[in-house]
């Protein structure tokens, strides 16, 4: 079974970076892919990706990790949605945006493009061998 986690920004907000690496590390390892509203700062995305190699191992394959700006290049052309994104970027921060975390196990790939994002998954290898086994016994 596939498992969806919508994060709201507002419950990793108050969260040390390593509280938020932590929290959106732990979920990817429960095998559920993250929809987390906002993104992390750039560091936090280096750190995350770096406690993943570091906790790679059999069970764990590591993540795939996308994030998604609101703003593309079309709404910077003219000088004043420029400066309404460097307004709004001032208000709302880290919370605009999406970041897709999804193990690595599950999500294969994630394709993105100015109008749409694709997650091609695939079965997890520790779930279907549980399953296997669940069907041994009966």
């Amino acid at each position: 079974m596939l498992t969806l986690e919508f994060v709201p920004y507002s419950e990793i907000a108050n969260l040390s970076s390593v509280g938020r690496i932590r929290k959106l590390l732990n979920l990817a390892k429960e095998e559920k892919i993250v929809v987390l509203q906002g993104r992390l700062k750039k560091e936090e995305e280096a750190e995350l990706i770096k406690a993943t190699m570091e906790e790679i191992n059999k069970e764990f394959k590591g993540i795939e990790l996308a994030v998604i700006y609101p703003n593309d290049s079309e709404e910077k052309k003219n000088l004043f949605s420029a400066l309404k994104l460097k307004f709004i970027n001032a208000i709302v921060g880290d919370s605009q945006g999406l970041t897709i975390i999804g193990p690595a196990s599950i999500v294969k790939e994630i394709k993105k493009d100015p109008h749409k994002i694709q997650i091609y998954t695939s079965n997890s290898s520790r779930k279907s061998t549980s399953n296997k086994k669940s069907r041994r016994k009966r």
